[in-house]
């Protein structure tokens, strides 16, 4: 399906809402019904009809849509949070005495949903470096049920094979979860290597605009049905329509965005490997990141977050060159229209500071909408005082 098609007219039926060009924002909790039929249906099956804005509602549905499109999936659910997709995906697939394999490092609030919510239910995870296939093998036990996945990480950005991780899993009868947050539908489409589900934080590129917070799960439709009764109407941790709709605002422009930022990034990054001051950087799609062969097979670009090893030999050091940039914001998250940066050291007190440690050095960076001059002339000032 073409990504135009998918943009800017799946699931739109403009007749229904007055020929509207922008689809509108359905604000009701409640939908009313013309018959006792309609509704016995709508109890037994709340997918199947307008019941309920906790679960389902017109806005959300277009969003669904072509968000399924996008990632090449049957089905697509829309959640109030990226940590929630991941809570839903996990939890509607594993009971007591289950183990997971996990990549080393996932989100934060990924591990913590390992480590600490999930032993309360005798759910085990295992941690495992996932760029050799043989380190899942090792690890899987009979008590299997999931391989979760990130691929790229958003730090160091460590990759996977999916290909062969998916089968893997098939053959063991294990279900795949990515966290595909840092590549997008756009650039990378786990589906396609076998991955049974795919995730995403909704709040970065697909939003756009560091307004809104989301989280999309996709895959297949007996499996997503799964979760939506399960999980997302028993948590109520489906998206607003209003939400949904901001979504929908800002996938129109993904494919542009994305454009402009890998073209910014390459440039920005050409920039800072040159540079006295900087030690190395980090990212897919440089020639010297040692998985590059692989980020190439699976993925069509890498965009805009990177991470630099700055040459510095204090904490002081690294939070006078942060606080100098006068174009980066020092913040979380990425994946809208502002360019960030957020260093390790930010989270440590001085004296854990250890310049020995590399990853105490580290910074990462994301580029935004901004011109490559207008930031590189920002990084340049900043370097000089550090």
């Amino acid at each position: 399906m073409d990504i135009s098609h998918i943009l800017n007219e799946l699931g739109e039926d403009r007749s229904l809402y007055f020929n509207a060009v922008a689809p509108p924002i359905v604000q009701t909790s409640n939908f009313v019904f013309d018959s006792f039929e309609e509704i016995r249906k709508a109890f037994e099956d709340e997918d199947s009809a307008f019941l309920y804005s906790r679960g389902k509602n017109p806005t959300i549905e277009i969003l669904r849509k072509k968000l399924a499109a996008l990632d090449g999936a049957e089905d697509a659910l829309v959640f109030n949070s990226g940590a929630s997709a991941i809570f839903a995906a996990v939890l509607a697939n594993v009971g007591a005495g289950d183990h997971i394999v996990s990549v080393d490092k996932p989100y934060s609030w990924a591990w913590r949903m390992f480590d600490n919510m999930l032993p309360r239910f005798h759910v085990k995870t295992t941690y495992v470096d996932g760029t050799r296939i043989e380190n899942f093998e090792k690890a899987l036990t009979p008590e299997t049920r999931i391989i979760y996945l990130e691929s790229p990480n958003s730090n160091t950005f460590e990759l996977q094979d999916l290909e062969a991780v998916a089968k893997l899993a098939r053959e063991r009868g294990i279900l795949t979860i990515i966290d595909n947050s840092y590549s997008t539908p756009l650039h990378q489409k786990p589906h396609a290597f076998g991955i049974d589900l795919s995730l995403q934080s909704a709040t970065k590129y697909l939003g756009g605009h560091s307004d809104t917070v989301a989280g999309v799960l996709t895959g297949k439709k007996a499996m997503l049905n799964k979760i939506f009764n399960e999980q997302l109407l028993n948590n109520g941790s489906g998206i607003s329509p209003f939400n949904a709709w901001l979504i929908l605002r800002g996938i129109r422009t993904l494919q542009l965005r994305l454009e402009h930022i890998s073209a910014t990034t390459v440039k920005v990054i050409e920039f800072l490997k040159n540079h006295s001051k900087i030690e190395r950087v980090i990212f897919p799609f440089d020639d010297d990141f040692p998985q590059i062969s692989l980020a190439k097979k699976q993925m069509t670009g890498a965009c805009g977050l990177f991470t630099i090893v700055l040459k510095a030999v204090s904490h002081e050091q690294i939070e006078r060159f942060t606080y100098s940039l006068k174009h980066f914001l020092v913040a979380v998250s990425w994946g809208g229209h502002e360019s960030l940066i957020l260093p390790q050291a930010a989270g440590m007190a001085p004296g854990q500071f250890d310049p020995s440690v590399e990853k105490h050095r580290m910074a990462r960076v994301y580029v935004g909408l901004e011109n490559a001059e207008y930031l590189i002339r920002d990084l340049d000032q900043a370097l000089s005082v550090l």
